[in-house]
């Protein structure tokens, strides 16, 4: 059992992965920025309680 999860595990480490780990970053960190944005304006136009 354990020798079957170390092979599959050393094959999904040497595996080539096509994105790039910038992209996805650069991506995500534009979609939290945007949620960000949107949450402040959204906040923008409500009376404090």
């Amino acid at each position: 059992m354990s020798s079957t999860v170390i092979r599959l595990a050393e094959t999904a480490e040497h595996s080539s992965s096509s994105l790039n780990p910038y992209a996805v970053g650069g991506v995500t960190l534009a979609i939290l920025l945007f949620l960000l944005v949107a949450l402040l304006m959204f906040g923008k136009g409500r009376d404090h309680s």
